[in-house]
């Protein structure tokens, strides 16, 4: 990629666009004017190794963004890029922003609202120590603003997502018939529990890769020479990392997978890592589709009959509803969301989730898919690879650094609220209602995982005892004092009262022994 290397004259607008930005359409480009205005974008090793990247993650982003600026370049936009490892290079978003405020003698900055805290207050800094002003506006991808989710908690003693979701159904008119949802109801959840049974899922569909070009070759030989020491593989990469890309996934998900999503969107099988699932985080995230037209193909799915309207809802519900709420979480709480331990704990992250190296068959499945692919789906998320963390007590802040670093996905905005808030319950209960706890059973009753498993799920003590089920017997007694407080764990701390004080004890001593262990 070459970039514009001498400026004509001091510029009107240096506009910023991030490695999540990728939109032609966003906010900070819509007045742009190639005879005035700069785009400015760069790679930074810091972006890479503020938590440790997966190579998956940093190759996605890289290939983005360098596909991004060429599509800019082909409009015959001024796109001022650097690439990683260019001379010079400071390393850092702040001090390139600086080499490119002293090329360009920009009148101001403008970018669109970034998914990350911490980027933020650096480019403000940078900004500020420029004397330049630094206009931030409206993320336009979403439905909503933080400013729309801020009025909305005003007041409320408890937050929680059905309120705001059903508040945006009627606010956008997504799959409603007046001021009723369609269907009657407006959550479908019962309806999409299903297990796949003991034939496991049958023809599932291929799902959409796409194989790297040249740009993306390039990059990926890039991540293998200075990332090579960062987890995952790179083996197998077919991630979209263009908008026509992101256009062809939407499309092969609506066809292909959206119909039976919401059966089957809580299940789990041994090997695949795909199943039903949409695998559009990572275009929602990169901003190479917007949330309304991603819901809009939902809902056409529905009105034409190609897919049921529990699919359609269960799917309109993490796009509209939690993936908003969540934003709307993330910058209504930060800075101190991030500090946050409501549970005290301070277990170390077990090593094996950096190398998949594990007797328990559903988490060795989940992390190793994860350090393959970059992915894994959002039950494998919270109730396997999340869920032992919790129960182990491993303190947050090391669990959010974790699910950052290895997943394609993940931008700050979305995986903290979801990983220290809704997995671990390290908000006390802010983004959950309840600790999503369960034991091996659950597992067991999701998944085929349990089969080739060393370890039973009904067994709390001796060795083949599933360690996710003598965990969580350990943690509901550990935590018993606070969760009495929660109306909606009584039936467990019943079933927990229900153990002998004997058995109790020798459950908190297997458990410390897994923690000595992990």
């Amino acid at each position: 990629m070459t970039p514009d290397t001498e400026p004509a004259a001091p510029i009107r607008h240096l506009v910023i666009v991030l490695g999540d930005q990728l939109a032609e359409g966003a906010s900070a480009l819509t007045d742009f004017d190639p005879a005035q205005d700069v785009v400015w974008m760069a790679e930074a090793m810091q972006e890479s190794t503020h938590v440790p990247s997966a190579k998956q993650r940093i190759a996605v982003f890289l290939s983005a963004m360098r596909h991004f600026a060429q599509t800019l370049q082909g409009k015959r936009w001024r796109v001022d890029y650097t690439e990683l490892d260019q001379d010079g290079h400071t390393g850092t978003l702040q001090g390139e922003l600086a080499r490119a405020i002293a090329k360009w003698q920009p009148a101001q900055l403008v970018m669109t609202a970034p998914g990350d805290w911490r980027v933020l207050q650096a480019l403000q800094a940078t900004a500020k120590t420029h004397q330049r002003v630094l206009s931030v506006r409206d993320d336009t991808s979403f439905f909503t603003t933080v400013r729309d989710f801020s009025a909305h908690i005003q007041g409320r003693k408890q937050l929680r997502m059905e309120y705001w979701y059903r508040e945006q159904r009627q606010r956008f008119g997504i799959l409603m018939e007046g001021k009723q949802p369609v269907g009657g109801q407006w959550n479908f959840d019962a309806d999409n529990r299903e297990s796949f049974g003991k034939k496991g899922p049958q023809n599932l569909p291929a799902p959409k890769r796409f194989a790297p070009d040249q740009v993306t070759a390039q990059v990926i030989a890039l991540v293998h020479k200075v990332f090579d020491k960062h987890p995952g593989e790179l083996v197998e990469f077919g991630w979209p990392v263009t908008r026509a890309q992101a256009l062809e996934a939407l499309q092969d998900f609506i066809a292909h997978r959206l119909p039976l999503f919401g059966q089957f969107e809580d299940a789990m099988w041994e090997g695949e890592p795909w199943l039903y699932h949409s695998h559009l985080s990572v275009c929602l995230n990169l901003k190479l589709l917007s949330a309304r037209e991603v819901v809009q193909a939902a809902q056409d799915a529905w009105q034409t009959g190609h897919a049921p309207l529990p699919a359609v809802e269960g799917f309109v519900r993490q796009i509209l509803g939690w993936r908003e709420y969540v934003r709307g979480m993330y910058w209504t709480q930060m800075p101190g969301y991030i500090a946050l331990n409501a549970l005290d704990a301070q277990e170390a992250l077990p090593a094996f989730y950096w190398t998949g190296e594990t007797d328990m068959a559903c988490l060795r499945d989940a992390l190793q898919q994860t350090l393959r692919h970059g992915y894994a789906h959002h039950i494998q998320r919270l109730m396997v690879l999340g869920l032992y963390g919790l129960l182990l007590g491993v303190q947050p802040q090391q669990m959010h650094a974790w699910f950052l670093s290895v997943f394609v996905d993940a931008v700050e905005w979305v995986e903290l609220p979801n990983t220290l808030g809704m997995s671990q319950f390290g908000d006390g209960g802010l983004m959950a209602s309840k600790p999503y706890v369960a034991s091996g059973k659950y597992i067991q009753r999701m998944s085929n995982h349990c089969q080739g498993c060393k370890f039973d799920p009904a067994q709390s003590l001796g060795p083949q005892a599933c360690p996710y089920t003598t965990l969580y017997w350990d943690f509901l007694k550990r935590h018993q004092p606070m969760l009495e407080k929660n109306p909606r764990m009584g039936m467990q701390l019943k079933n927990l009262n229900r153990l002998s004080a004997e058995t109790q004890e020798q459950i908190q001593q297997q458990a410390q022994s897994l923690r000595t262990v992990a």
